[in-house]
């Protein structure tokens, strides 16, 4: 969490968090407009939806091998997945 914190959320919030402190400090003070809100709302509505469709949409395991991007003949070949059965779990440590 910590590193999802200093690496996502802090430069995500940070221009905002500056514009607000400097709005404060040259005494304007952190009026905006209702449009500005609806927008805000609008934003984070989509943002929510589009996290909801991705995880609904690909948080499930694919039956198959999967093949990464190589070149063959001088062709690149894309990654793909084979068909068959999912490879089998990782072992569990032993403690």
């Amino acid at each position: 969490m910590g590193r999802v914190f200093l690496t996502i959320i802090i430069p995500l919030l940070l221009p905002t968090v500056l514009y607000f402190g400097w709005r404060i400090a040259i005494g304007r003070g952190l009026t905006l407009p209702t449009s500005w809100l609806w927008l805000a709302v609008a934003g984070l509505a989509l943002a929510s939806l589009t996290l909801v469709a991705v995880s609904v949409d690909f948080g499930g395991m694919r039956q198959g091998t999967y093949v990464p991007p190589h070149v063959t003949n001088g062709a690149v070949v894309p990654g793909h997945i084979e068909p068959g059965q999912a490879p089998p779990p990782p072992p569990q440590p032993a403690y």
